[in-house]
């Protein structure tokens, strides 16, 4: 890659479709071993140390391999508004997820996290007053229906996690619908760029208010994290940047096959039937969704 001068850092965007499924498997394959290895840290962490512990990592990856090709060059943006409010929106939703990860088993907390296609269309009917006809409002009941089997509300195994996992869930619908809309003037490397850099400060200011000193083992964990995370974030922004989200989109739900053999590997969680029907359920929804939304824009 040329060091990119001017309106070289932000080329204009290529469909390449099969090349961004790949980009988004490997992308669940590496967010799968973050969310474990990250649930397994904040058993004993507190939350900011153990997000700032990735993200630092992150921006030390992703710099390592995207400075020497492109320069200082990469940070230039018209765009500092939305990077920011972007990662403002992340960091809570990070921070929401791992209170999660505390209270709930893995394959629950990213099945709840498979609902953020619904939310963030009843957003844009709410928000953005898109109209939303009867078979999409059908969609985001069952789909909801779908959470609720999730979390078993009543039961004894629901906690306020669920509600955390829910919010992250809202925050990534309009995380994704935002980085979509930006690739079209921001390069990948640019948009990865300012996400760690931008997440590492906001992460740093969190340190005060708890630190740990890790464990040989733990502080190996977190390196981990950070590295799958900065290669997840990558092949992830990468797919959208290649292909429109309603193509790409559907293969995100491999990260719950990856979710449910890690839990079921290091603590031993058995899927339950309302675990599995309840993703299915969500599944099928979002699946409808993104069709929906691929026949539209095609239309």
């Amino acid at each position: 890659m040329s060091a990119p001068q001017g309106a070289e850092t932000r080329p204009a965007r290529q469909e390449r479709v099969p090349l961004g499924i790949l980009y988004m498997i490997g992308a669940t394959v590496m967010f799968a071993a973050q969310s474990a290895s990250s649930k397994w840290l904040v058993a004993d962490y507190p939350n900011g140390e153990v997000l700032f512990g990735r993200t630092l990592v992150s921006l030390i990856v992703v710099a390592a391999f995207v400075l020497p090709s492109t320069g200082l060059g990469v940070f230039r943006t018209t765009r500092l508004p939305a990077h920011l409010m972007r990662a403002g929106s992340q960091g809570l939703s990070q921070n929401f997820i791992l209170i999660a990860f505390s209270m709930m088993p893995l394959a629950s907390v990213i099945a709840i996290s498979f609902s953020a296609p619904l939310f963030s269309t009843l957003a844009a009917a709410i928000f953005l007053r898109e109209t939303v006809g009867p078979a999409r409002w059908i969609a985001l009941i069952v789909g909801f229906l779908g959470v609720l089997l999730v979390t078993n509300p009543g039961a004894d195994t629901f906690t306020i996690g669920a509600l955390f996992a829910l919010g992250n869930a809202v925050l990534y619908g309009s995380v994704t619908v935002g980085v979509r809309g930006m690739t079209g003037t921001e390069s990948t490397e640019t948009l990865l760029l300012y996400q760690m850099m931008l997440l590492t400060v906001i992460f740093a200011a969190m340190l005060p208010f708890g630190f740990r000193m890790p464990t040989g083992f733990d502080a190996l964990v977190m390196v981990a994290n950070g590295v799958t995370n900065a290669f997840g974030q990558y092949w992830w922004t990468r797919a959208l940047h290649l292909a429109p989200a309603s193509a790409v989109g559907p293969f995100y739900y491999f990260m719950l096959v990856w979710s449910i053999v890690l839990g079921f590997l290091i603590w031993g969680d058995v899927p339950t039937a309302s675990l599995l029907v309840g993703s299915a359920i969500v599944v099928g929804s979002g699946l409808f969704l993104l069709w929906r939304e691929q026949r539209r824009s095609a239309g």
